[in-house]
């Protein structure tokens, strides 16, 4: 299946925090969306490996993308070397995305900078002819997405371009609190975390607030990107309310 848009994150729920809006506004313009997990989460002080599974089965419903598959690197240990990139890049000569999201370039985890680094790595080296992958025991064709960018997570970065996710707010936030273990749930005898706190989803509230107030929309959700971003028509632009 060839998806249009791809978006990975380290552990199940950095998508769905940071980019959930994108895909959803996708989705219901036509296109094929899907969603590459590094790892399973498993070092995370709440829940495991299997409720993270079943939460992100859940918010897979919910945002009703096409694909989704965890590649069960080594939560808080997998290295931006040549066995990784290339695992990233069987995968992107698999589903062959025109636009590719992945983690912040620095944040508050390591773990989200060493994925953004070993992502847009592997972005280019897919594209490289004399790279051999393979898929159930064939040659894959190269393949380089168009554009790759990082979406914003806990650090705050200037973002090079907002998407107006005003329609599908809310069904982003379904689609985070799916992931009932690692968010403010009073009903659970977990330790509290950095996220677990009740005030950590306003802060993604405000977020997007803030990011929408700057091109004059309800709510918005921001990206950077290294490569210049060409349109075609300054009809694409969104208007700010005067």
């Amino acid at each position: 299946m060839k998806l249009e848009l791809l978006a990975f994150g380290v552990h199940p729920d950095d998508v769905e925090l940071s980019c959930a809006g994108v895909l959803l506004v996708e989705k219901k313009n036509g296109k094929k969306t899907g969603i590459i997990d590094l790892t399973e989460g498993e070092l995370g002080t709440r829940g495991n490996a299997n409720t993270r599974l079943k939460e992100s089965a859940k918010a897979s419903e919910l945002l009703e993308i096409d694909v989704r598959d965890n590649l069960r690197m080594a939560d808080g240990f997998f290295r931006n070397d040549e066995d990784h990139q290339k695992r990233i890049i069987t995968v992107l000569r698999k589903y062959k995305p025109e636009i590719i999201f992945c983690n912040a370039p620095e944040d508050r985890h390591p773990d989200h900078g060493r994925s953004a680094s070993m992502i847009s790595d592997s972005a280019f080296l897919s594209g490289l002819v004399k790279i051999e992958t393979k898929l159930n025991g064939i040659i894959q064709d190269p393949w380089r997405p168009k554009y790759v960018f990082h979406y914003i997570q806990d650090r705050y970065i200037k973002p090079d371009i907002i998407v107006d996710i005003s329609g599908v707010f809310e069904k982003k936030l379904e689609a985070i609190k799916a992931y009932s273990t690692q968010f403010y749930n009073p009903e659970l005898n977990e330790p509290e975390t950095y996220i677990s706190k009740p005030g950590f989803m306003d802060s993604v509230i405000y977020r997007a607030r803030m990011f929408g107030k700057l091109i004059g929309v309800e709510y918005g959700e921001g990206f950077i990107s290294t490569k210049a971003i060409g349109i075609k028509t300054f009809n694409a632009l969104v208007q700010e309310n005067t």
